[in-house]
């Protein structure tokens, strides 16, 4: 069973910096795409960034330029680095890693989820 363990979560005021870790129980390249899902309170969980098996990158455009996702194969660990942190970044984060395609079949697999507070 694929597990996925989340750590680096917390408070911060608006304009600092963390970094989410999200460390698999297998290895990361096992999966097709990894990403990071936000659900802030009173709101649907929305997919902030995604990364393919490739390497390739994509964002919801409110976190452009701000999130930065990646990966280390070595350590079975995605990222998270969140920079010039806002109040509306505040919610639960939650690490996702997806295997298979929308043609065969899809597997979701979910971390915990960890708070990130964002205030002054």
């Amino acid at each position: 069973q694929v597990q996925l363990v989340e750590s680096g979560g917390g408070w911060v005021q608006p304009g600092g910096s963390l970094r989410l870790s999200c460390a698999a129980s297998t290895n990361i390249g096992n999966f097709n795409a990894m990403g990071w899902y936000q659900q802030a309170p009173g709101k649907q969980r929305e997919l902030v960034a995604v990364m393919t098996r490739g390497g390739s990158r994509n964002y919801v455009e409110h976190v452009k330029g701000r999130f930065t996702i990646s990966g280390d194969n070595a350590k079975n660990t995605v990222y998270l680095q969140m920079n010039s942190l806002k109040p509306e970044d505040t919610a639960v984060y939650y690490c996702n890693a997806r295997s298979g395609t929308t043609g065969w079949g899809i597997n979701d697999y979910w971390g915990q989820g960890t708070q990130v507070t964002v205030s002054s």
